[in-house]
């Protein structure tokens, strides 16, 4: 029987560029037409907000939401060293980046022989380019895949009556989506380097809410129709659970990561999209600590989307992988300026 280590994380852009940059999606969404009007005035946000963006437009909060990931992110990786994982298997989402209109699917694992990343591009949705690290924005890093894993993995899983799909090689672009991008840049943070072979594991988040150029949405008697819609949590759930059995049962160590933020201002609708549902992340924070990881089988999608929480699938699926085990929480972010809260956990081997 073969270990396994999870972790929970985020891929969020802010820790990549800097702190000035950390609150552009906010001044942006703040001119945004679609921002209502009593959203503009600060003096309608909420206290948490106002304090954090105090007298410097939220430089100090800035500075203090990234170095409180960072070492998480940091204690994340020598866990990680001292683990030894013979691979990695990431759930990430993909807004648009190798999954098109041609083919949207609900699970992709991807067994990749290697894996192209761009870890510094500009961040579209961010507004931001300069990153911390000062590296060229054009690089490219390959690391290697576990294609052997990655297709034992689809095998055991489709005649396990989940039916996914298993994608060989990349379909719309030469690198992997900035979920799994970030999730491997934030654990190398220090830049030391990082060679564990990774099997992407795709989890089709945003569903009916991808945002899908005007020109290539799907018509129906040429009016626009909603694309096929999100898995449902209870399904991720039970997938995740499956996940950690076959690897359990399998030769390889691996750790099993879930990537995302949690609720997104930029989705979060009641709040004008300016700041995220605090107190629906805080209740999610309780279940974890609370040991309740298996009420998030029990979640809706229209609760996940009323609190901008779409990303919270990919949670979802290690919640199922990691049922019964004890969490570390490593840290956890609170923000109202910064888009998201943000954990970091650690789930070691049930003893």
């Amino acid at each position: 029987m073969a270990d396994t280590l999870g972790i929970g994380c985020t891929h969020a852009p802010h820790l990549q560029f800097t702190d000035a940059d950390m609150a552009n999606l906010l001044r942006r969404t703040l001119k945004s037409e679609r921002t209502p009007e009593r959203f503009r005035d600060p003096g309608n946000w909420p206290e948490g907000m106002r304090a954090e963006w105090g007298d410097d437009d939220g430089a100090k909060a800035a500075a203090a939401h990234r170095a409180k990931q960072v070492q998480a992110f940091r204690e994340a990786r020598a866990a990680l060293d001292a683990f030894k994982p013979d691979l990695l298997l990431i759930w990430g989402d993909d807004q648009y980046e190798n999954f098109k209109v041609d083919l949207l699917a609900p699970f992709c694992v991807f067994a990749l022989d290697e894996a192209k990343l761009a870890p510094f591009k500009a961040s579209a949705g961010l507004g931001a380019s300069e990153n911390v690290w000062n590296a060229p924005q054009d690089t490219i890093v390959t690391l290697p895949g576990h294609r052997e894993a990655a297709n034992h993995l689809a095998h055991e899983l489709i005649r396990s009556g989940f039916d996914v799909a298993c994608s060989y090689e990349m379909s719309h672009a030469d690198t992997l989506s900035h979920a799994f991008t970030r999730t491997v840049l934030y654990l190398d943070y220090d830049r030391r380097g990082f060679d564990y072979p990774i099997v992407p594991f795709h989890v089709n988040c945003y569903g009916s809410h991808l945002r899908i150029p005007r020109p290539e949405q799907p018509k129906a008697g040429g009016q626009p129709i909603r694309p096929i819609p999100s898995p449902l949590p209870w399904r991720c759930y039970d997938l995740g659970r499956r996940v950690e059995q076959i690897f359990a049962e399998s030769p390889w160590r691996v750790a099993i990561i879930g990537s995302s933020i949690w609720s997104h201002g930029s989705l979060t609708e009641k709040h004008g999209f300016i700041y995220p549902d605090v107190e629906t992340d805080r209740r999610r924070l309780a279940d974890l600590q609370g040991g309740r990881l298996r009420s998030w089988r029990e979640l809706t999608p229209e609760e996940l989307q009323d609190a901008g929480q779409h990303e919270m699938l990919n949670w979802i699926c290690l919640a199922g992988a990691m049922e019964g085990r004890t969490p570390q929480v490593l840290a956890y972010s609170e923000t109202y300026l910064f888009n998201s809260d943000k954990a970091l956990v650690l789930f070691p081997k049930a003893a």
